[in-house]
């Protein structure tokens, strides 16, 4: 889809224990957004009293009877801001993290038609990374590879951050009902829009911490994680690669992992029995298990390499501040 800078851009705002900041989030967004779409995710706090209280004519509350997490409150705002006839849907969260500042570069690659899909980067400059809590650091480095690899987006970074904009063309084709519900959202997203072969483009921007207190736990990150993008890689490897398009990188994966399976537990066993019996492996015993090893890791790095090669991300760096 190519957009244009008319396009109706709608923020959805997912909200919980947020009351302390949503107004002055709202009364932040400039005023060529045309609709907020703000939702309450069954917050205890007073988050929905205080954005009942805002005169905007802008502003929509969706209220969720229970507590769905970040990515059920987004298909719900999603979902509201598409009917509301949004162009482009952009996601910023209600503890004023997010400076509405950046909106412009976020949406340029989407109104110029080069992606349908783009989220901020806050690791673009090290003054920025010297504000970031030390947890988030952490974490956000730990996943960023791992992200990388199930999503398929290789030139993508920060995957936790949720400044991020949709096109209406995208979400169409996107299968949100295989999302994570929660903090797992945006990166599970990006699997998903690498299904749908959408475009992704990183938009450097810095981060903005203030008094705001973060659920997100490190121990979460680390633990739930990577389980989660392992099985997100293996369905993005179902349906791009056996599904859609069964081709080098098919054949590489097929042939790769039986020759490196099959050699290493041959080479670990014929090592135990060494180790028991006391006799030392022959020259052909070693070499019947290297060599499968070798070449099945080749054939898993053409792959990968096949696959970086064929990702559909693109960088915008600080010019696109301008």
């Amino acid at each position: 889809m190519t957009s244009g800078a008319s396009d109706a851009v709608a923020v959805v705002i997912p909200c919980f224990n947020v009351e302390r900041h949503i107004a002055q989030v709202i009364e932040g967004l400039p005023a060529w957004v045309r609709h907020i779409v703000c939702v309450d995710d069954a917050s205890p706090d007073g988050s929905a009293a205080a954005i009942a209280q805002l005169k905007d004519p802008r502003v929509s509350l969706v209220r969720l009877p229970k507590n769905l997490g970040v990515g059920g409150a987004m298909k719900a705002g999603y979902a509201e801001a598409f009917r509301l006839g949004a162009d482009i849907a952009v996601k910023m969260d209600g503890d004023g993290q997010m400076d509405p500042a950046h909106l412009p570069a976020l949406l340029a690659p989407l109104r110029a038609g080069e992606a349908d899909y783009a989220k901020g980067n806050r690791f673009a400059e090290p003054d920025a990374l010297s504000a970031m809590p030390k947890v988030r650091l952490l974490g956000n480095v730990g996943l960023s590879f791992l992200t990388k690899a199930a999503s398929g987006y290789w030139n993508v970074f920060d995957p936790t951050n949720g400044y991020t904009a949709l096109t209406r063309a995208a979400y169409a084709r996107l299968r949100l009902a295989r999302v994570s519900d929660g903090y797992f959202f945006e990166s599970d997203l990006l699997v998903e829009l690498n299904i749908a072969g959408a475009v992704v483009a990183d938009v450097d921007m810095p981060a903005r911490y203030g008094d705001e207190t973060s659920s997100l736990r490190v121990g979460r990150v680390l633990f739930s994680f990577p389980w989660r993008l392992l099985r997100g890689g293996l369905r993005r490897f179902v349906w791009r690669y056996l599904v859609a398009d069964f081709g080098l990188v098919t054949l590489c994966v097929l042939a790769g992992l039986p020759l490196f399976g099959f050699g290493l537990g041959f080479g670990l066993w014929r090592w135990w029995v060494s180790y028991e019996t006391g006799v030392p492996a022959t020259a052909g015993t070693v070499l019947l298990a290297a060599l499968p090893v070798i070449l099945g890791f080749q054939l898993l790095l053409t792959a990968l390499q096949l696959d970086v090669v064929a990702s559909r991300s693109l960088k915008r760096g600080r010019a696109g501040f301008r």
